[in-house]
């Protein structure tokens, strides 16, 4: 049966949704409206990991062969902490340009047969007519906006400040470096995403923000002014920024969007516009598109619309329950860095690696460490820690709701 969809936001997610729509059912009247000019869109480059990568090729072969091909990878990541440096294996990272991105994904639904509508911009006002439209406009989504008290929408914001930048600087390996200042630490993650640029992202707390004087600089002295403390991972590479019109440096403060529920008569909501989860789990993009996937199985398992959405619905909400505790157990992680920061770097790289860990929080820092390296040889202090864990995270989760009332 032909199907009218209309995805609103031409990001990953309404791109790749789009794709298998397509390739489930050439006859799908499907269009893909974007607000933005084609090849407009901000950002430097993304990350994601193997799995995602296996998934993509098992859903459309053709565009996870030009995603991989155009993708660089590490196996390996660096811990950085005033001048002293630590190396680790990690699990294989891939990287690729947010422009590439969408590139690939734009030229593979054409192909198909999707249409793109560029520089058109889809408010509740005027929506086209579909027997599906899907939100996958973000996080600041106006299809969801007008819906807010319906979706359940909450929006939390982080404690620290953080700004996405890029450099010429090429990493060979996922490279974490903390600097310790009169106002406190700040700390960036840098991961190549092309042989010729990487990502480069800068955070830090309020108080080291307002100190160095972050918060009134323009986008040229801000960028001066990191590139003098980051310049030991630089090796004289410059720093980018977004280069707005009045000159403005693009701070923010993370924040986590969840909504209680995803669908609204034959509306839908997709990747960012659904949900977001912390960028220090690099998990964005791969969520955006495992949304689309677990939607398009839906929509073609289940012929009754309201169903499939519940089912997408309820499907995707499972899945993240994990990512999302992950995701926010690690940003606390950040806002309670010089917790950790007294360790030797091969201990405090340790901890980065468990700082998704519910048990960290509670336990001094090298107690974990020890146990954490115990564990690594014993059973039975695994299952312990598996044991304790949600049970601490309970406990927590119970008086904070306590607290509200």
């Amino acid at each position: 049966m032909c199907v009218k969809v209309a995805c609103v936001g031409g990001g990953p997610a309404g791109l790749y949704l789009s794709i298998l729509l397509k390739r489930q059912d050439p006859s799908h009247d499907i269009t893909v409206h974007e607000r933005n000019p084609e090849g407009s869109t901000y950002g430097w480059g993304v990350t994601y990991w193997r799995g995602l990568l296996d998934k993509l090729h098992e859903h459309d072969p053709e565009s996870a062969r030009a995603l991989e091909q155009h993708s660089v990878t590490w196996n390996e990541g660096v811990a950085r902490v005033r001048d002293l440096a630590t190396r680790r294996d990690s699990d294989e990272g891939f990287g690729i340009g947010r422009h590439r991105l969408l590139e690939i994904l734009a030229a593979r639904a054409r192909s198909l047969g999707v249409r793109l509508e560029f520089e058109h911009e889809i408010t509740e006002g005027n929506l086209p007519a579909a027997d599906l439209v899907v939100a996958a406009d973000g996080v600041h989504s106006a299809l969801r906006g007008a819906h807010a008290d319906h979706f359940g929408t909450e929006l939390r914001p982080g404690r620290n400040h953080y700004i996405w930048l890029g450099t010429t600087k090429v990493f060979d390996a996922f490279t974490f470096a903390f600097v310790e200042t009169d106002h406190g630490w700040i700390w960036c993650y840098g991961y190549a995403f092309s042989p010729e640029r990487s990502t480069c992202v800068v955070e830090c707390a309020p108080e080291t923000w307002t100190g160095l004087g972050l918060d009134t600089a323009n986008e040229a002295d801000g960028l001066a002014l990191l590139e003098k403390l980051f310049a030991d991972i630089l090796d004289g590479h410059p720093l980018i920024g977004r280069s707005c019109a009045d000159g403005a440096a693009q701070w923010l403060n993370f924040r986590t969007l969840t909504n209680q529920t995803w669908f609204r008569d034959n509306l839908v909501l997709l990747g960012d516009a659904a949900h977001t989860t912390h960028y220090s789990v690099g998990a964005g993009t791969t969520l955006a598109l495992e949304d689309a996937i677990a939607l398009a199985a839906a929509l073609r398992e289940q012929p009754d619309l309201p169903q499939a959405l519940g089912r997408y619905e309820r499907e995707r909400k499972a899945a993240l329950l994990s990512i999302q505790s992950a995701a926010r157990y690690s940003a606390q992680w950040y806002e309670n860095l010089p917790r950790y920061m007294h360790l030797p770097p091969e201990q405090m790289f340790a901890l980065l690696g468990q700082r998704h860990s519910p048990l960290l929080p509670y336990v001094p820092p090298q107690l974990y460490y020890r146990i954490d390296r115990a564990a690594g040889q014993l059973e039975a202090l695994r299952r312990f820690k598996r044991w304790l864990g949600p049970r601490i995270a309970r406990t927590v989760h119970a008086r904070a709701l306590a607290s509200r009332k």
